[in-house]
């Protein structure tokens, strides 16, 4: 269980967000016009860690006939690393989803990549009439593809090939909820098996590797190696999950900053 006195939202190290906008209310049959009328060509939902994005792409999707879901999550990427970077397949229902268990755990898997994939998994939604839906929280993957990142090392893909109109979500939520919901959130997967994942994962994939991916990864393999308790693990992990969703909305404020419009919605 979660030591609550422990787990409280003015945790060391997160100052306070700056104000938050004000929602607005997304009108799916307009979204779906304006992506038919060519206005836009890919929707793209994004948040930080515990902010509902999942399930309000997944509500979506299934208001928007034809809507596939593509995921811009850096973790999901990896096959049996589900608890800990909440896949939440289930939530999916019948929704067709994408760019999730590409690669073995224990791959080094880099943005290039993702950006390849993603251009062929959009490339093909669209072929059918389907409608893209982008989901995630890596502001790093999620700019990659909707702003034709190029890198230093490799080239990186034509704009031609990704999206040109964009057409931002962001889930809202305020600081308070965001923290109860990351605390909530951590002892379910911890009571939903997270320690026996990484575990099942130890016997195939060096711990160093697990170390590599951060936050459950990192912790929890720290724990089973004897280097913290549970009790330490469990805090450092939730104070870690909290610095993380704080730096997802610096991120995704930045691209505010930066010109890109984003459509705040209550999840």
């Amino acid at each position: 269980m979660l030591n609550k006195t422990q787990l409280l939202p003015d945790r060391p190290g997160i100052p306070p967000m700056a104000p938050m906008p004000e929602p607005e209310v997304m009108d799916p049959a307009a979204l779906a016009s304006a992506y038919a009328a060519g206005d836009i060509d890919l929707i793209c939902v994004l948040g930080p860690t515990a902010s509902g994005k999942t399930r309000y792409a997944v509500q979506l999707a299934k208001a928007i006939e034809g809507a596939e879901i593509l995921s811009a999550d850096s973790r999901q990427v990896y096959v049996g690393m589900d608890i800990g970077t909440g896949k939440d397949l289930r939530e999916y229902g019948d929704v067709p989803y994408h760019l999730i268990d590409l690669v073995p755990a224990g791959s080094k898997y880099n943005i290039y990549q993702y950006q390849s994939a993603f251009a062929h998994a959009w490339a093909d939604v669209r072929s059918r009439g389907a409608i893209p839906i982008l989901c995630g929280g890596s502001g790093l993957y999620i700019e990659a593809v909707t702003r034709a990142y190029k890198f230093e090392k490799e080239n990186g893909l034509p704009a031609s090939d990704l999206p040109q109109k964009v057409f931002y979500i962001g889930t809202l939520v305020s600081r308070e909820e965001r923290v109860a919901r990351i605390d909530h959130r951590l002892e379910e997967r911890l009571q939903e098996g997270l320690v026996e994942e990484v575990r099942g994962l130890l016997e195939t994939v060096p711990a160093q590797d697990l170390l590599y991916y951060g936050l459950e990864y990192k912790f929890v393999t720290q724990y089973i190696l004897g280097e913290l308790s549970y009790e330490d693990m469990v805090i450092a992990l939730g104070n870690a999950i909290h610095q993380f969703a704080k730096r997802q909305m610096t991120w995704f404020r930045g691209m505010e900053r930066d010109g890109i419009r984003i459509h705040w919605v209550r999840p």
